[in-house]
């Protein structure tokens, strides 16, 4: 049997679309899902936001105010998509309304503001998914079967990259992204936070790192109206940016495998270079978002001169049956959100938890913290 469910979307820039159409996308994918979800209630603080959004999409409510949708009966889940600084107090007051929360990450601007929202979701007995989308590509999935199964031996050590240029013109606008009241740690947070969650969804829990950070552009533009995205200034009062444009970390992990961890957004050239190496006793497997369906392998017994060959994932690899009939159709980034949707509905019909949860984002900012702490002090740092 077939049930809704109502859902909102709190804060309407492009993730809240992305959410939205993962939403509307949903029963196209996986009809098997026993909950469907009704798009109720939009909510964007800018003026004509919301009711545009309910307008093309199809919400029955637009509200600038965030709390009505708190305060609604009709729904029971959220997505929330609004600015880092506003993370925790939304994800506590959606958990404490009984209202089941998917929300993107860094899941405030610290590992006290993520404790802070998993303690309220596991209070309620709600469920939680945070937006870890990477780890949903088929081509990752199928990395860590990999890994698990031995067929790379022993892990040795692994790169994580997350390059990219949305912040490397000078012109581009003094927004929250870059203060630390509003923002938070910049790339760290938006950026090498997907790292860490891909570097413990590959490799296990990391024991301790050392961590350096920069600021490349030190000076922005303020912007002169409301933005969205990654908007260029000009003319507007200059400001200090105060979080980082640029993260390299050392990691080492439980396991005893060693790691390496790099993020920029003013890396010129570079656009969604995202992707990671693992190495091991026997092989090694290769990962680059922009070819994202798929995964160089190299396994066998040669290890010197062993060649490495092109899986192309297919049904059988992870989600990839619900989106194509056959290996080496393409997938896109809005695809994974649409895992991330089936995820967070599939945790809600069950009352069991898929995909990356609370905990998750919770290591992940304990993660983000010692690197800043790494960087300050310019020493390793233990992870508890």
């Amino acid at each position: 049997m077939v049930s809704t469910l109502g859902v909102a979307v709190v804060g309407f820039g492009w993730m809240g679309r992305v959410h939205t159409q993962a939403y509307v996308r949903l029963p196209h994918h996986f009809p098997q899902l026993p909950l469907r979800p009704q798009l109720v209630a939009v909510a964007d603080e800018v003026p004509g936001r919301a009711e545009e959004a309910a307008a093309q999409y199809g919400f029955a409510t637009a509200v600038r105010d965030w709390r009505e949708i708190a305060a609604d009966p009709r729904v029971r889940a959220v997505s929330i998509a609004a600015p880092n600084f506003l993370h925790r107090e939304i994800g506590v007051a959606m958990a404490e309304a009984g209202k089941h929360i998917w929300i993107e990450k860094p899941v405030g601007l610290t590992a006290e503001d993520a404790r802070a929202v998993a303690g309220a979701v596991a209070k309620a007995g709600v469920q939680g998914t945070v937006g870890f989308n990477y780890r949903g590509a088929p081509a990752v999935a199928t990395a860590r079967e990999l890994i698990a199964s031995g067929e790379i031996g022993t892990v040795t050590h692994v790169r994580i990259r997350l390059f990219s240029d949305y912040a490397a013109h000078p012109e581009g606008a003094l927004t929250w992204r870059y203060e630390r009241e509003r923002g938070g740690s910049g790339v760290l947070g938006d950026l090498a936070s997907h790292g860490v969650d891909l570097a413990r969804f590959l490799l296990g829990e990391i024991e301790s790192l050392a961590a350096d950070t920069a600021v490349f552009i030190p000076e922005r533009a303020r912007p002169t109206g409301a933005t969205a995205g990654h908007t260029r200034a000009t003319g507007g009062e200059p400001g200090p940016v105060e979080n980082e444009d640029y993260v390299g970390c050392l990691l080492r992990f439980a396991s005893g495998a060693r790691g390496v961890l790099e993020a920029s957004r003013v890396s010129v050239g570079e656009q969604n270079t995202y992707g990671f190496e693992v190495h091991g006793t026997k092989g090694a497997l290769f990962w680059d978002f922009r070819r994202m369906g798929e995964l160089g392998v190299s396994r066998g017994t040669a290890y010197q001169d062993q060649p490495v060959s092109t899986l192309y994932v297919g049904p059988g690899h992870g989600e990839y049956g619900a989106f194509q009939p056959g290996s080496a159709n393409g997938m896109g980034y809005d695809d994974l959100k649409v895992i991330e949707a089936y995820h967070f509905l599939r945790s809600v019909a069950e009352g069991t938890a898929h995909g990356p949860t609370l905990e998750d984002a919770v290591r992940s900012a304990a993660a983000l913290d010692a690197m800043s702490r790494s960087a300050e002090r310019r020493s390793w740092v233990d992870l508890a």
